[in-house]
């Protein structure tokens, strides 16, 4: 299951039962789904993530083509 967060709101994809229980999941801990998108936007990201991975050092600059 994946959870996809952006500026309104969030997405949840992944099969029927796992999004039931990520839903009751979050019902222990928020009264309301808008209660649970409110802190999801409120919290700081705890790391910084890179849409591309970054080379070791020594590694070749070779682009190899994907086949």
């Amino acid at each position: 299951m994946k959870v996809y967060i952006h500026q309104k709101g969030f997405i949840l994809a992944g099969k029927a039962w796992e999004i039931r229980a990520k839903l009751k999941e979050a019902s222990a801990s928020f009264k309301t789904v808008e209660n649970w998108i409110e802190t999801v936007h409120c919290s700081e990201p705890a790391s910084n993530a890179s849409a591309t991975a970054q080379k070791k050092s020594g590694s070749s600059s070779y682009l190899r083509p994907i086949v």
